[in-house]
């Protein structure tokens, strides 16, 4: 199955790993890219829409239509932030561009990065994983195709990609070992990319997948 799909967030590591497995994908036929700056990648898949405000999507909305799928790659860290701060960055600004693309691609799914420990409950005492827990279950409440919730613990990065975090330089060494003592909490970028890309073309039956999940869905 030949897709078209939009991607937000690949000007960050995650966004940029998730492009770049869709770019090497034989399924992936077109990528759109949305984004406040460049990408700066240069490939015949790949569109690109600079757009400054993602609280205001309606300028932009038209030429959104037509797309398979959307690979929701676009977050803040909640280190340090005010929770209705991070509420704003993170639930309001996810739920406008999915009520935008939901209603210009009625037939799409859409895959959100969220995060392990994302409280469904909406009631626990840690900030982000409820306001993450908030934005998944209203998410789901969307008339797409199919939501999926990702949620990876450490994501390990893709060589030669240029928006990797610079302390991974210092931390990378722990992860031959973090599979072996913690193997629930650690992926890879790639297979986080594959199993964003699987789960849409195999129409995966569960909504919040665990980093177990996409270790398996990202096989095929």
């Amino acid at each position: 199955m030949k897709s078209k799909v939009i991607i937000t967030g690949a000007s960050g590591m995650v966004g940029e790993g998730v492009l770049h497995e869709c770019i090497l994908h034989h399924d992936i036929d077109e990528i759109l890219v949305i984004g406040r700056k460049s990408s700066a990648i240069n490939h015949p898949k790949v569109k690109e829409i600079i757009h400054s405000n993602f609280f205001d999507l309606s300028p932009i909305a038209h030429l959104l239509k037509g797309y398979d799928a959307c690979f929701f790659c676009l977050g803040v860290s909640s280190v340090g932030m005010k929770e209705p701060d991070y509420y704003k960055l993170t639930y309001t600004l996810t739920l406008h561009v999915a009520s935008i693309l939901c209603n210009e691609n009625p037939n799409m799914t859409f895959s959100y990065i969220s995060g392990v420990h994302s409280d469904s409950s909406e009631k626990g005492t840690s900030m982000w994983a409820r306001v993450k827990g908030k934005t998944e279950n209203d998410l789901m409440k969307l008339p797409f195709r199919k939501v999926y919730n990702f949620r990876p613990g450490y994501l390990h990065p893709t060589k030669g990609l240029k928006n990797t975090q610079s302390y991974y330089q210092y931390i990378a060494w722990m992860f031959p070992l973090l599979l072996k003592i913690a193997p629930k909490y650690a992926c890879t970028l790639k297979q986080l990319g594959l199993a964003m890309i699987n789960a849409h073309r195999n129409n995966y039956p569960s909504a919040k997948l665990e980093v177990k999940d996409i270790v398996r869905i990202a096989q095929g």
